[in-house]
């Protein structure tokens, strides 16, 4: 008897009792899931793989957030046609101080009237001993100008800029270039073809003094310099950011004419006239290219040859 009563309790555990519902998840699984996504979409398939290659190629041409550069020194012109110079070209300026008792001469009067029609330009009277110790005794003549420091920009500014304006980035270099009016004269061609900055080392180089605002003939007012501390690390910089790095030196191995690359993002780096291109930097340089002299010479002002390569970098994206 209790044999039977064993196979009848398995065979009742066998029997398939009442089972909890599904409660529509059978029916909703059958349902369609909408329409299929394209290739680029779904994970695994090879156009999804160029998809997000191409998409983290864009993310790396975008700049980065921008941060302020360095600011250069304040500045005393002195001097009655130093001043009236500047004045007159734009430089800019906080104060004018002028000698007590002045001889009031014409360009004395014409300082005063550039001064004022600026407005905001204080004018402040000082006694001949106070202008002595402000100029360290230079011979200012009962004038003197304060320009303020400048303030450089960051190297990334200048990129950020051309994204900006969805344009490829044309920046110039500038590597042992001491004459203030040379790098005035280069911010006024890169202004002049369509450039977006230029950056000059700290060391041995010009700043952004009262002279090089002077040759640029304004056009500081509206084209960014930027100072950094290495050359050879900014230029490194421009690199991984998708920038050809291009420099000039009498013996390149390509001409200005036949380099294709600066139709591109380009970074053109010019030494100075005597030495040319530090070793450093011109180890760095992508291409280096020279430009095609029939007369002989064997070299060109850095002003002048800034200008010719702009010129053709700016006939070839025209």
């Amino acid at each position: 008897m209790a044999g039977n009563s064993q196979r009848r309790n398995r065979r009742t555990s066998n029997k398939k009792g009442m089972q909890v519902g599904s409660g529509g998840q059978r029916r909703r699984g059958l349902e369609g899931k909408g329409p299929t996504p394209p290739a680029s979409a779904r994970k695994g398939h090879k156009k999804n793989r160029v998809a997000n290659a191409q998409a983290k190629q864009a993310a790396a041409r975008r700049p980065a957030p921008r941060r302020g550069g360095a600011k250069g020194t304040s500045e005393m012109v002195v001097g009655r046609n130093p001043v009236f110079e500047a004045l007159r070209d734009g430089v800019p300026a906080t104060t004018l101080y002028v000698q007590q008792y002045i001889d009031n001469d014409e360009r004395v009067r014409e300082a005063l009237q550039l001064a004022g029609e600026r407005g905001n330009i204080h004018l402040m009277e000082a006694p001949r001993p106070e202008l002595d110790r402000m100029t360290n005794g230079l011979n200012h003549q009962g004038l003197v100008l304060q320009v303020p420091p400048y303030e450089y920009a960051h190297p990334e500014d200048l990129t950020a800029a051309a994204y900006d304006n969805n344009e490829d980035p044309l920046i110039v270099a500038l590597d042992g270039v001491t004459d203030p009016r040379n790098l005035g004269a280069i911010v006024r061609s890169v202004s002049a073809f369509g450039g977006h900055g230029v950056v000059v080392p700290e060391r041995r180089a010009a700043g952004m003094t009262a002279g090089a605002w002077k040759s640029s003939a304004g056009t500081a007012a509206r084209t960014p310099v930027s100072r950094v501390t290495n050359l050879t690390r900014a230029l490194e910089g421009y690199q991984k950011a998708g920038l050809t790095v291009v420099g000039l030196a009498a013996d390149g191995e390509h001409t200005v004419e036949d380099l294709e690359e600066l139709a591109g993002p380009v970074v053109i780096v010019i030494g100075s006239e005597g030495k040319g291109l530090g070793r450093l930097v011109g180890e760095t340089c992508d291409y280096r290219v020279r430009i095609s002299m029939p007369g002989g010479a064997e070299s060109l002002n850095a002003g002048v040859a800034a200008g010719i390569v702009l010129y053709e970098v700016a006939r070839r994206r025209a």
